[in-house]
């Protein structure tokens, strides 16, 4: 163990970080690269799209960089082009990068991009014009909900696509509030379709999503969750949207009512929040 985190070896032989201190496991289960995969690559469909953009650059945010899997994996997997991808990360300390880095033949998915990594941790921004395709890298080390309602945050390259992987709602409450995500609706451009993938399937979340405008629907089994979430801000990325069906489980949920703070509760709908979901295009 090193700074607060360890590296734990999963049932399926695979090794992955552990945060000691939050009592979280990264990437339980599957594995780093297996659910980085499935959760962000297929799911979001950033090969297929990233082929197809006509655009200059190509745009991710990586939303709790972490141990840096969740970036690594969809890099490699997105397909050689000319245009720039630019990547923003976000995340309160470098730490578990750092000591992830330091295990990086342990853990595997590090390889080709050590360099990359290390520069990254001591510059914090990192641009190579080298195939398969000109990178730009910068990452963040802040907290996130603070900086993304900065004025500066408007001057950010509006994403394709956003990793959302910060942890659990019930350890970190401020991440997942309906301000964040209305303020991270509001930076989606909507001449730029965007989607953004999390491995949460709770209600709470779902319903956050929507009242900050986004459109939602279910997302892919991963490791031990048989349910993810999508959300867009364009229908036309997501295959299997929330239904009315849904939204009469959501009515009777006991905990489906937003978090508007740094405080982690668990309350039915309001009314007026019930009210407006009805009204949502979604479900219109």
């Amino acid at each position: 163990m090193s700074g607060g985190y360890e590296l734990v070896r999963l049932k399926n032989g695979t090794w992955s970080v552990r945060s000691v201190a939050e009592g979280e496991t990264f990437h339980p289960v599957v594995g780093p690269v297996a659910e980085a995969e499935a959760l962000y690559v297929r799911q979001l469909r950033l090969r297929e799209r990233a082929a197809e953009d006509s655009g200059d650059e190509w745009v991710l945010w990586d939303v709790g960089l972490g141990a840096a899997a969740n970036v690594l994996t969809v890099l490699r997997a997105l397909p050689n082009r000319a245009r720039t991808v630019r990547v923003l990360s976000f995340d309160r300390t470098l730490e578990p990068l750092r000591f992830a880095a330091g295990h990086a033949a342990e853990l595997g998915y590090f390889e080709g991009f050590q360099s990359l990594v290390q520069q990254l941790l001591q510059e914090r921004e990192v641009s190579v014009g080298a195939p398969p395709f000109p990178l730009h890298w910068r990452v963040l080390e802040a907290d996130f909900p603070t900086c993304l309602q900065e004025p500066a945050a408007v001057s950010w390259p509006a994403p394709h696509g956003i990793l959302f992987d910060a942890f659990s709602p019930a350890r970190n409450p401020a991440m997942w509030t309906l301000p964040l995500f209305t303020r991270l609706h509001e930076l989606t451009r909507p001449e730029r379709p965007c989607a953004l993938a999390t491995y949460s399937r709770a209600t709470l979340l779902r319903v956050t999503l929507l009242l900050a405008g986004w459109f939602v629907g279910v997302g892919h089994a991963t490791g031990e969750k048989d349910e993810t979430t999508v959300a867009a801000n364009t229908p036309d990325l997501i295959d299997e949207p929330l239904n009315g069906a849904w939204l009469q489980r959501a009515r009777r949920s006991t905990s489906a009512e937003p978090l508007l703070a740094d405080e982690y509760r668990q309350q039915p709908l309001s009314e007026s929040n019930w009210l407006a979901l009805q009204q949502h295009p979604q479900f219109r």
